[in-house]
This record gives C-alpha cells, structure tokens and sequence, in this order.
C-alpha cells in the first residue's frame, strides 16, 4: 500500500461537501481523492471538479471495481450493504453515522470487515474532538459523580452553511429513488418489529440520525448502561434515562425550528465539581468546543470557574487521522464497527422501551 491511501467518496451531500472532502483535501499528505461516486451525475462532477478528481460514478458497485484503498460511505439510508460489498473487495471502510439500522446489519459489518481483515470505522467526530478528550479526563478526576446531563436543542442547519461555497444538489430520478426509499422503509421496519408511522419516523429521524451522536459520547465517558430506566418519546422531544449504578445520564433532545440556535451540552455533576463540554453546530469547521470546569466549598460562597479553548482542531479532521492511522497500523479507533454496533443497540432499544414500557437490562449489548 502506498503511504497516501486512494480513497473512494461514496455521496457528495452537505457533510460530504462541507467536511469530508475539505478536510481529505487539507490532508492530502495522507490521502488522495481518487474517485467520487453519487447518484446524481451533476454532483459528482461538480466535486469532482472542485477536487481535481477524473473518476466519477454513479453507481458505487462499479466504483468498487477501481483500483483504491479505501472507502468514505457518506449517503442517507443503511450503510451495511455497501460496506459490506466494499470490505469483501478488501477496501477499507469508513461509514458516516448511523453506521446502519439494525444490530443484525452491524453484526453482518463487523464480520465482512473482520474476515477481510480491514478496518471498519464509523464517523463520530465528537469522540475525537480533543475538548471531549479533554472533558473524558477531567470527568475522571470528579469525586462521586452523580449524574450526566446531555442537552441538544436541534436547530435549522442551512444558515449554518450558507457561507460555503458547495456544489448545488444534482436531480435524480424517481425510478432510482423510489426503490432506495423502499429498501430503507423495509430495513427500518424490520429494525423495530413495527410499521408504526410514528416510531418509524422517530427511529430514522431522531434516535438514527441525531441521538446516536449523544449516545455515543454519552458510552464514551462512563461504557455501558446498565439499565434503560425511562423513555419519554414525543413529537419534537426525546428524554431518556440510563442508569450506571451510582452515576445516571439522562440525555435531553429538543427540536427548535424556529430558531437557528443549535446547541449540545454535556454536563457531569459531582459532590463538588462540574465539568461541561458545549459543542458548536457540526456544519462549522472549526469553531471550538467549550470545556467549563467550577468547583468551590460547602463552607463559604467561595467558588470558581474556568472557561477552556482546547484546540481549533475540527473533529471531522481528528477522526479522519484516526481512519488513516488505524489502516496504516498505528492505532485502532475508538469508534470501530463493534462499538457503533451497541448505539444502534440502544437505539433499538429505546424504542423497546416505548412499546412495551419496561426497563431494559444492558439495552447497548447485542
């Protein structure tokens, strides 16, 4: 293998555009874009113009063929049959989260990319942002912590994007969506046990496509849940409780389209300290994460606080060293298919919760 790894782009959307090819480009030391795969033709020529890239595709069967490295998966719906597909052409391969819909795709991922014996690794970039390094250690260090709260108010993203300059949107048939759309609707279904409207579309849209990040960092600082102790599960917000014995979290999602004010905190309350780690929009690349570390004394009024710019270092660039560190034989990575594969445990099993209004023992394992 040569020391730069020729990686294939598998969708050109926004987070393609606005994050994984940027910062591929910004690491050319370590990567060549060698081709660029999309439905829609316009897209991808359009990237790939941008990016000086002469393969283009739109079918990413065809794209396996080429002579690469490695794989960037970065489409809406399931990733397992790509992934699949690309570690038995013995590519390595990178998914952007949810690295699929179902433990039973993980399953199927993690084996494909065990038995060829390549890296498999799902895009959390937050785990690699050095401010959640950085708040993992200090959260180590609070004596008798109690409990870990998570916030995020969901927020419209395209004003969050309108200084880019991106390639617009390519058309693509309905006789090439429709049958994607089936296929995702059917993966979902069979997720769940259910065709439930509701909790089809709360599964994709809110626990699948934001809360796995939550759930995610939430396991990278305190591992695995014990219990699922509560779900409240509306239209526009989400509560769930995990219980880790002495120490709870309970992560808080709201969507608030009326107003462009994105925000996700995590907060660990100790017997005299707290940690709080505030993470930007994930369409600004390079604004910072917020590390606040208080503490004071139960004598006095005394305290203090202290307001910590970590790095300028986006996350989706830190995770891509990662990818690329994790091939070369460096290190693995944090966020490999068999850890993702207990978010989409969880996922699922907040949804258990709702239907049979239980709590769940060990709701990531699988």
């Amino acid at each position: 293998m040569s020391r730069r790894l020729r990686v294939g782009v598998i969708g050109v959307g926004v987070i393609g555009q606005v994050m994984h090819l940027h910062f591929l480009r910004e690491l050319k030391d370590r990567f060549e874009i060698a081709a660029i795969c999309d439905l829609s033709i316009d897209s991808a020529r359009g990237c790939a113009d941008e990016y000086g890239v002469e393969a283009v595709f739109t079918d990413w069967r065809e794209m396996l063929r080429s002579p690469l490295d490695a794989v960037l998966v970065l489409t809406s719906g399931s990733h397992a049959p790509i992934a699949v597909e690309a570690a038995r052409a013995g590519l390595h391969v990178f998914v952007e989260k949810p690295m699929c819909f179902s433990t039973v795709e993980a399953t199927e991922m993690v084996d494909a990319a065990k038995s060829a014996g390549v890296t498999l690794m799902v895009g959390y970039p937050k785990r690699y942002d050095p401010a959640f390094l950085r708040f993992r250690e200090e959260v180590l260090r609070i004596e008798a912590p109690k409990l870990l709260r998570v916030t995020t108010t969901e927020s419209p993203f395209l004003p969050y994007i309108d200084h880019y300059a991106l390639v617009a949107p390519g058309s693509v048939s309905d006789a090439v969506l429709a049958p994607l759309r089936e296929d995702s609707h059917r993966r979902l279904v069979a997720a769940i046990g259910t065709d439930d409207a509701f909790l089809v579309e709360q599964y994709q849209t809110v626990l699948l496509d934001t809360l796995v990040h939550e759930i995610n960092t939430v396991r990278g600082v305190l591992g695995e849940p014990a219990r699922l102790d509560y779900v409240d599960m509306r239209q526009g917000s989400l509560a769930v409780i995990l219980n880790y014995g002495p120490t709870s979290a309970a992560i808080h999602w709201v969507d608030v389209p009326g107003m462009t004010r994105y925000s996700m905190e995590f907060m660990m309350f100790g017997s005299s300290q707290r940690a709080t780690l505030t993470f930007p929009s994930p369409y600004l690349r390079n604004a910072p994460t917020m590390l606040e570390l208080e503490s004071g004394t139960a004598n006095d009024v005394a305290s203090w606080r202290r307001d910590d710019v970590t790095s300028y270092e986006s996350g989706f660039k830190e995770e891509l060293v990662a990818f690329y560190d994790a091939v070369t034989g460096v290190a693995p990575v944090a966020t490999d298919g068999a850890d993702s594969g207990r978010d989409i445990a969880l996922c699922q099993s907040i949804i258990r919760f709702v239907q049979d209004g239980k709590s769940i023992e060990r709701p990531s394992e699988y």
